[in-house]
């Protein structure tokens, strides 16, 4: 008898312990340090077409922009922009200059290791854009693995790892900015450019109709997800439910056709 009551006694003093423990923890969760600043500080890199960007008028739109708005007001507190070089946006995440990277972050196993990542709100892959002299040369990447094409992409993303990845004979060369590496293909100084699919096709229809070639078929998988700091159940259960939430409540489908389908935001974007 004496050996079940000393078992039940200890069983409630480690209940009482995880409890304990789980309390702090949610105590010292980011959402929690959100809900009190009442602000939600949401890192990203403007000039990615169409997920974040500048218009005309010097404010930050896009699909990401819509998608933390709607993030902000269900939580209750002020969308605060913090518009961050990519490059270093997954330190300035560590470092607390914000709260989540929403900047169409594809998820790979190596940012994986340094953050925590939601579910996916998106699934992209990798296309190119060729400069015309190739059409009908070129039908695929595997084409353009020849030491005599230059292939561009922008620094430090996944589809300067893809060149790396699945065209590595050919001549290789990074930009800052998605657009300048783009550009660079359209104006004949390279042969092609990989990047996320719908980045390519926002630029096609700005600029580049009958003057690049788009093999539109992306040949990677790449899913795009909210990136926090690690340690943080709590915040990542809360932006997997708010995705399940406006998956099905028709405010993810308004935000997608907006950026994804329409094209009236064209006008409205600084150049």
């Amino acid at each position: 008898m004496r050996k079940v009551l000393f078992f039940l006694l200890a069983m409630c003093l480690m209940a009482g312990t995880v409890f304990g423990a789980d309390a702090e923890l949610a105590k010292k969760s980011t959402l929690e340090e959100i809900l009190k600043r009442g602000e939600l500080r949401v890192g990203f890199d403007a000039g990615y077409m169409p997920f974040e960007m500048t218009d005309k008028n010097g404010r930050y739109v896009g699909f990401d922009i819509d998608l933390a708005k709607e993030m902000a007001k269900a939580m209750g507190v002020k969308f605060v922009p913090v518009n961050t070089d990519f490059d270093g946006i997954i330190p300035a995440l560590m470092t607390g200059k914000f709260d989540i990277i929403i900047s169409g972050m594809t998820v790979t196993q190596q940012r994986n290791l340094q953050i925590n990542f939601s579910d996916p709100y998106i699934v992209v892959g990798q296309s190119i854009l060729l400069n015309k002299k190739l059409a009908g040369k070129i039908k695929s990447y595997k084409d353009l693995n020849n030491p005599k094409y230059t292939v561009v992409s922008r620094i430090g993303t996944t589809g300067e790892m893809a060149v790396k990845r699945y065209i590595p004979k050919a001549k290789y060369k990074s930009f800052d900015k998605e657009a300048d590496g783009a550009l660079e293909v359209l104006n004949g100084r390279a042969d092609a450019f990989v990047y996320d699919f719908p980045f390519n096709v926002v630029f096609v229809a700005q600029h580049g109709e009958g003057k690049v070639v788009h093999l539109d078929k992306p040949f990677t998988y790449e899913p795009l997800a909210f990136g926090i700091r690690k340690g943080d159940p709590d915040f990542l259960n809360w932006l997997n439910n708010f995705l399940r939430q406006i998956k099905h409540d028709g405010r993810y489908e308004r935000i997608y056709n907006k950026w994804m389908k329409g094209t009236d935001w064209f006008k409205k974007i600084s150049e």
